[in-house]
């Protein structure tokens, strides 16, 4: 197999956000006057698009106090990006990134549970926006597991299916690109453990991103068998 597009995740895959996402969150239930959130509950919606997540985080909250908690979370989320160290890539992901830019007839795209406009400020802060072809956003298209933002992305970039891969931490990454039959590579050092992953049937499962980009180099050029960066 030669893939043409590999798609990532976000938070949790190629940005080590988990900790702030639970933070955020924690404060804004409590300021909404919403029972303590444990890190656990939390962890376990990171890649839901908002919405998504406070249903399933706090059942039976009405509208009106969701929309609340909503906002409490994103000023706490843009709070701590203005004042708190920047995000951190995991290791691997730039050196990764650009190896696999540099590959011609592949290109790279983001599906995330984040916000266009929390994606977009993410890009302009980090300056990597031009690292994909294309991203969608939970908030424009449909939450994760449904697998349309993937099919917007494979239709914007005339790619088939086959021709693509996921790569994403979490139960709903793996979910979405299943129901589509799109290939999919389980990540274990986000949000959900080897074995929750796969329950999906990954092709693959990798624990660092060298080793993801270990794999990425003999899927991507299965002929020759020579790495992108022999």
């Amino acid at each position: 197999m030669r893939y043409r597009l590999i798609i990532f995740d976000w938070d949790g895959t190629l940005m080590d956000s988990a900790d702030r996402i639970v933070g955020c969150m924690q404060r804004a239930a409590l300021d909404i006057g919403w029972p303590a959130l444990s890190r656990e509950a939390v962890l376990d919606i990171i890649g839901l698009g908002l919405p998504e997540a406070i249903a399933r985080l706090c059942p039976g909250i009405d509208a009106e106090r969701a929309e609340h908690l909503r906002r409490c979370y994103a000023q706490h989320f843009v709070a701590a990006e203005k004042e708190g160290p920047a995000l951190p890539f995991f290791e691997g992901v730039e050196a990764g990134i650009a190896r696999l830019r540099s590959l011609p007839d592949v290109r790279l795209a983001v599906a995330t549970g984040k916000s266009r406009r929390g994606l977009d400020r993410i890009f302009a802060e980090r300056g990597c926006g031009h690292w994909f072809a294309d991203s969608r956003t939970a908030d424009l298209t449909c939450s994760k597991p449904d697998p349309l933002m993937l099919v917007e992305l494979l239709e914007t970039l005339d790619v088939a299916v086959e021709d693509a891969v996921m790569i994403g931490d979490s139960v709903y990454d793996m979910g979405m690109a299943q129901a589509l039959g799109m290939d999919r590579v389980a990540v274990t050092w986000g949000v959900h453990t080897a074995q929750q992953l796969g329950d999906f049937s990954p092709v693959q499962v990798v624990n660092d991103f060298h080793e993801l980009m270990r794999w990425l180099e003999a899927s991507v050029c299965p002929r020759t068998g020579v790495g992108m960066h022999e």
